[in-house]
């Protein structure tokens, strides 16, 4: 669903860029909350100090999961958008710097995404599909049994309705600003339609990832956080925490980790090769309804990396891995450095808490 330039005119582009702009000051703010970093910060926070090194990681598995197109109907492929994955994993506001993180990769160095667009983009898959998902996720696990299995679930429904939803967003914006005279009805019908198909992709991809991290390490779940209720007994009369049980060492979180960087490598510099190479659902549509005769060339055509290969290199395979690679490195390294700051923000912004009388 990455926009190209000319898709929509200038004043709307330029609207939703300052809502971008908006949804990444406040999740700049929210951020420092989720990320922690404190010793003064509160149980929930502190929860945060142990996801705080993840942010960069799911970035980066973000990048490397939206390379592997998958066939959604007859010369229609899709991909992982990313918001639900990483609004669950490490918090909203956390989620939408993950995916605008993405996005900004991908449009300066892989010419995916167009510039002028960016603002369009960043609105459309990292602020809709992170706030409809995380909003639908929160609702089911209010309405589940307390339990990793509930996160699962709610998981995949939430991911599930935040691609159609995607989709309504950027009918909404074409409606506004499109370049093309095309029916909205057309638009609509032809996108959600689509992006249902791709949904269900999404949300098998977002629950299998949130389940195996659970497995190890629910502590790391930002949408778990909560669930574990210390088992508590009547003795004399009056209520006391039962004695914790022996329980095996958990999974460290480099082990974590490493684990997930190695993923996100393989899947990028191996397994992309192998994605459907047919048009994703924007693109389709964008085809067979004539969007797209008014798209531009993108300003980063001439990158090295652009389309996802590296200039230079003619054996396909070894490009696009290469290629995977590369974009895996720039984007944990480039992810990593916004959240280290971020929370290196949140400390400084903590008064010291005085213990004195």
């Amino acid at each position: 669903m990455h926009v190209p330039d000319g898709f929509i005119d200038a004043p709307t582009s330029a609207v939703t860029g300052v809502i971008a702009a908006g949804a990444l000051a406040v999740s700049l703010r929210g951020a420092r909350r989720e990320l922690g970093g404190t010793s003064h910060a509160s149980e929930a926070e502190r929860g945060g100090e142990k996801t705080a090194p993840l942010a960069g990681l799911v970035a980066a598995f973000i990048f490397a999961v939206q390379m592997l197109n998958f066939p959604v109907a007859a010369g229609t492929s899709g991909h992982l958008l990313g918001g639900a994955l990483a609004a669950i994993l490490v918090g909203p506001y956390t989620g939408v710097l993950c995916v605008s993180v993405v996005l900004l990769m991908q449009g300066v160095l892989f010419a995916d995404g167009g510039l002028t667009a960016l603002g369009v983009n960043i609105t459309d898959m990292a602020l809709v599909t992170t706030v409809v998902s995380y909003a639908v996720f929160r609702g089911l696990l209010a309405v589940l049994p307390r339990g990793r299995r509930s996160v699962t679930v709610a998981s995949f429904v939430a991911a599930l309705v935040s691609v159609p939803a995607a989709a309504c967003a950027f009918t909404l914006i074409y409606a506004v600003g499109g370049t093309t005279d095309v029916s909205i009805g057309k638009v609509a019908t032809a996108m959600i339609g689509v992006h249902v198909l791709i949904g269900v992709g999404e949300a098998v991809i977002t629950a299998l990832t949130v389940g195996a991290v659970i497995a190890v390490r629910p502590d790391l779940v930002h949408g778990a956080r909560g669930l574990r209720q210390r088992l508590r007994l009547r003795v004399d009369g009056e209520l006391v925490d039962a004695p914790a049980s022996p329980a095996a060492a958990p999974t460290s979180r480099r082990k974590v980790w490493v684990t997930g960087l190695v993923a996100s490598l393989v899947l990028a510099g191996f397994v992309s090769f192998y994605a459907s190479a047919s048009p994703d659902g924007l693109e389709k549509v964008a085809h067979d309804k004539g969007i797209d005769t008014r798209a531009r060339e993108h300003a980063s055509a001439g990158s090295p990396l652009a389309d996802y290969g590296v200039k230079d290199v003619s054996d396909a395979r070894l490009s696009g891995g290469l290629a995977g690679v590369i974009g895996v490195g720039v984007t944990v390294v480039a992810g990593s450095a916004v959240f280290w700051a971020v929370r290196r923000r949140r400390d400084t912004d903590v008064p010291p808490v005085s213990h004195g009388l």
